[in-house]
């Protein structure tokens, strides 16, 4: 009986996944096509004619879609349910792209839907699509100035085409021209210089007249971005966009799609797996990948295909809860402190697809105004003992607001004690800081996070899960402590109980004092040139101690007794 009822159940599923596959199948040529009606797949591209400028002339920074958004971009008439415009206008803008003929019906959907209305603006122009994610605006810091940076829209859309410029003076901002056939669900980038794009980037750039290297050379010229990873299609689908199977959920971390081993994509999956795991992030060290499995063969399962806005992870479902559940899992465990929402769209015409679902159809607006840090020389792995350890970072107030300079900070903590901070300084360097992290020992596990507020209100940290997944670093080795026969150096008491003298004829810059395994326990330093300096040892427990005094002559080591 128990062998009937899993051939029953076995059956049922094949039929389901059928059925899914039949109703994608069945569906018009050109709606599975992505296009807007069956006369449009046989029309020649006779977009606006394309400008292309002068890169930007300030260091470009192409922000993450992890990072601070003031607004989303939609169309109306929706490709998204209503449900998902009241979520996303709980805590950002909606810009809604409407002819101004149909702006009545969608305040009219979006007040019966319980949309917060006063987190909604339109902007009026005309779209043939709603597929804003690929020719809408790119956003980039030009400097600390932002900008749009368009590119060559390869679909016979001219509305469409034409809302980079409509967005650059409803935002009062630069645009710029950047000769490379390109759209928004082909790229990713981690905010730190990286893109990720298939390569179908370079297939339709250099059939427009544009070589390979002029694709590397124009995203990094106008986007900032290098190193650009471009990859092979693992799904084999022919719009061949990264968001249909991956993303980036911070600067270390990538999501990818997986199919079981029986799929024909399935290594080609893997070895786009394998790529991202054997190579460095921005960090240096290489990404931590984290696989959502999709049942494959047609059946909809769109879930890389998510928006992140600010601190929620928008998620498209799919045909099976089971696979949904999963998916969302997976979000939850990479996004710690993020809240992680599935969105349903069973719409019989505009319903998620696996190359067509949440994300095409949103794109973020970068916060201007956003806090920028950028630690980037990341402390991880192991490293021998050292006095300290020295945590650098720029910090940028793209509002033009004063830094808090009391709360730009590195707050750390060893071996799994509560957090202590120490200040960051400024560096030479513009827009860099710099602190030490002291006081582990051999063998100590040192976790951080570095954290920095501005008078606009705004506050940052990196990494952005802060304390919940800090960065990490272990100490190995010890620091050797030899000491000095100086006969010029005179301590007493010693041994002692609370004040220990030190008499010298160096300028002391520095006193340090270590235990016997090299942790520095207590330290301070002078202010002028005394000869007879005092060091509060009262603290300390019984046992022997080094002294170290920093001179410019040199380091002078000796030991003392705390009774």
């Amino acid at each position: 009986m128990k062998k009937n009822s899993t051939l029953v159940l076995l059956l049922c599923l094949f039929l389901m996944a059928f059925k899914v596959q039949s109703q994608e199948n069945d569906l018009p040529e050109w709606r599975n096509m992505k296009y807007l009606s069956e006369e449009e797949m046989y029309m020649t591209v006779t977009n606006r004619g394309f400008e292309e400028t002068a890169p930007p002339s300030g260091e470009v920074r192409f922000p993450a879609e992890y990072e601070p958004m003031q607004a989303v971009m939609i169309v109306y008439p929706l490709g998204i349910p209503l449900e998902l415009v009241r979520e996303m206008a709980e805590d950002c803008k909606v810009i809604t792209v409407v002819s101004s003929n149909n702006q009545f019906f969608a305040e009219t959907d979006f007040i019966s839907a319980g949309v917060n209305m006063d987190n909604v603006e339109f902007l009026n122009a005309k779209t043939d699509s709603y597929w804003i994610r690929d020719f809408g605006p790119w956003y980039i810091f030009d400097g600390k100035e932002p900008a749009i940076v368009d590119n060559k829209y390869n679909r016979p859309r001219p509305n469409d085409d034409n809302l980079p410029g409509s967005f650059a003076k409803y935002w009062d901002i630069p645009m710029y021209g950047m000769n490379v056939v390109h759209t928004g669900g082909n790229m990713m980038q981690d905010g730190f210089g990286v893109g990720v794009s298939d390569d179908i980037v370079i297939t339709e750039s250099v059939a427009n007249g544009i070589t390979e290297d002029q694709v590397y050379e124009r995203m990094k010229a106008y986007l900032g971005i290098d190193p650009y990873h471009v990859t092979i299609d693992p799904q084999g689908d022919y719009i061949a966009h990264v968001d249909c199977w991956g993303k980036f959920l911070a600067p270390d971390k990538i999501v990818l799609a997986r199919v079981p081993k029986l799929n024909p994509r399935y290594e080609y999956y893997e070895e786009v797996a394998d790529y991202f795991a054997t190579t460095n992030c921005s960090w240096g060290y290489p990404y931590k990948i984290y696989r959502i499995d999709i049942p494959g063969n047609g059946i909809i399962s769109p879930y890389t295909n998510s928006l992140i806005l600010n601190k929620k992870v928008l998620v498209p479902m799919g045909a099976y809860s089971t696979f949904n559940e999963k998916a969302l899992a997976v979000y939850r465990e990479a996004m710690p402190g993020y809240e992680v929402i599935g969105i349903e769209n069973k719409n019989a015409f505009n319903g998620w697809l696996n190359t067509d679902a949440l994300h095409c159809r949103t794109r973020g607006v970068m916060d201007f105004d956003m806090l920028y840090i950028d630690h980037r020389d990341v402390l991880f792995g192991e490293y021998e003992w050292q006095d300290s350890m020295a945590v650098t970072s720029k910090v940028i107030a793209y509002s033009g607001a004063e830094l808090k300079q009391d709360s730009i900070l590195v707050y750390y903590s060893i071996d799994n004690a509560d957090y202590q901070s120490v200040k960051m300084q400024p560096t030479e360097n513009a827009d860099e800081y710099v602190a030490y992290i002291k006081g582990y020992k051999k063998g100590s596990k040192v976790n951080y996070y570095v954290f920095a507020a501005d008078e606009s209100g705004r506050n940052r940290q990196q990494p952005m899960f802060g304390k919940l997944e800090p960065h990490s670093f272990t100490i190995e080795g010890e620091e050797n402590i030899f000491e000095n026969d100086i006969a010029n150096v005179r301590m007493f008491p010693n041994p002692v109980n609370d004040i220990l003298f030190v008499e010298m004829n160096e300028i002391v810059e520095e006193i340090s004092v270590y235990s016997v395994d090299g942790v520095v326990v207590c330290q301070q330093t002078i202010d002028s040139g005394q000869q007879i300096l005092s060091m509060d040892v009262a603290s300390l427990k019984s046992g022997i101690y080094f002294i170290k005094l920093k001179t410019d002559e040199g380091d002078i080591v000796k030991h003392f007794i705390k009774k």
